[in-house]
């Protein structure tokens, strides 16, 4: 099984129309390049990855080319809060997807109802620079405590919110930009100690 290869004619109609109605939500005005695509999916080294997350599938640019990286036995979760483009998540017809519709936050929760283990690789196109600062670190704090130890989350940002947001709970990140996508865009990773505190153990985190 494998996933649509070629986006839908009207993906950058619904994309631009969600932007219009909620741009503090979405991160862009059209969907990414497939130079972003290559860039976010090599980072994140999928194809050695087992468990995949995807925080803000958007209308899945990024989506199909994780699927199409991934292995036969991975399986990757995809985040979308927006209604419209999580519809479009819903329709792909690949069975390593889970296609949530919901915030971000609550990635502990759904992870623990689909007994699936820690990630292996989380990936983020959701706009930090947008929403309230708060609600962001706890993005982030949520992402810190579920990847699995040597794991890695990749971020694509317009700006540097989110390398700011991350410090205390992530450490400094290597930074990547992208140039062919409009607008160009930073690219992050962070990198999960291989060994976790052992306060972090106790918690189960």
């Amino acid at each position: 099984m494998s996933p649509r290869s070629v986006k839908a004619p009207d993906d950058r109609v619904i994309f631009l129309q969600q932007f219009l109605k909620n741009p503090r939500q979405i991160g862009s005005v059209i969907p990414s390049s497939r130079y972003l695509e290559r860039r976010v999916v090599t980072l994140a080294e999928i194809a050695h990855a087992k468990t995949i997350v995807e925080l803000g599938t958007g209308t899945g640019g990024i989506t199909r080319a994780v699927l199409a990286a991934m292995s036969t036995d991975a399986r990757l979760v995809g985040i979308e809060i927006n209604p419209r483009l999580h519809q479009l998540l819903t329709g792909f017809d690949d069975p390593r997807l889970i296609a949530h519709f919901g915030s971000a936050e609550q990635l502990s929760e759904l992870l623990h109802r689909h007994q699936l283990p820690a990630p292996d690789a989380i990936i983020s196109g959701i706009p930090f620079s947008t929403m309230d600062r708060e609600l962001g670190s706890r993005i982030l704090a949520a992402i810190g405590n579920a990847l699995a130890p040597g794991g890695r989350f990749v971020a694509y940002q317009v700006s540097a919110q989110v390398a700011r947001l991350a410090r205390p709970v992530l450490g400094i990140p290597r930074r990547q930009i992208e140039l062919r996508n409009i607008p160009p865009m930073r690219v992050y990773r962070w990198d999960q100690p291989a060994e976790l505190p052992a306060v972090r153990r106790a918690v189960g985190a």
